[in-house]
């Protein structure tokens, strides 16, 4: 395959895999096993790891990067990409598919990488068809 300059899934790649750092906080918490890196409709880049803590309250990479999103003002997704610890991309958990489903009524466009060498992407209505909430962004 045929990379180029303006390759936006390799940008959003390296910026995950910079943040990307497995670590120990304390007895207690691991992070950064898992990196993501979101594009938003505004053209900007979030990024997020995974928080894994003994009492089940951690956050996955790409929860964490939606609330760096969120906290800075946007809430529009347009592409997603997500680390694992051997460096490949994977799909988000079941947890942060609803999530984004959640945040927009046009959610399911959003375009998620799982093969970073031939670039494929699914769109997340894919991941999660048929989904329960569908019907309250009606009216918007």
């Amino acid at each position: 395959m045929t990379e180029t300059k303006n390759d936006i899934w390799e940008k959003l790649y390296n910026a995950a895999k910079k943040v990307q750092n497995a670590r120990t906080v304390s007895p207690f918490i691991e992070a950064g096993g898992v990196a993501a890196a979101i594009l938003t409709k505004g053209g900007n880049i979030y990024v997020g790891v995974c928080i894994d803590t003994a009492s089940t309250l951690g956050m996955c990479a790409e929860r964490n990067a939606i609330a760096n999103m969120i906290t800075n003002g946007e809430s529009q997704i347009e592409k997603l990409v997500a680390i694992t610890p051997d460096g490949k991309v994977g799909s988000p958990c079941g947890a942060c598919r609803e999530y984004m489903m959640q945040l927009d009524k046009d959610s399911g466009e959003i375009e998620i990488l799982v093969d970073y060498e031939t670039r494929k992407t699914v769109r997340l209505k894919e991941l999660i068809p048929d989904w329960w909430g569908k019907s309250r962004f009606e009216g918007e």
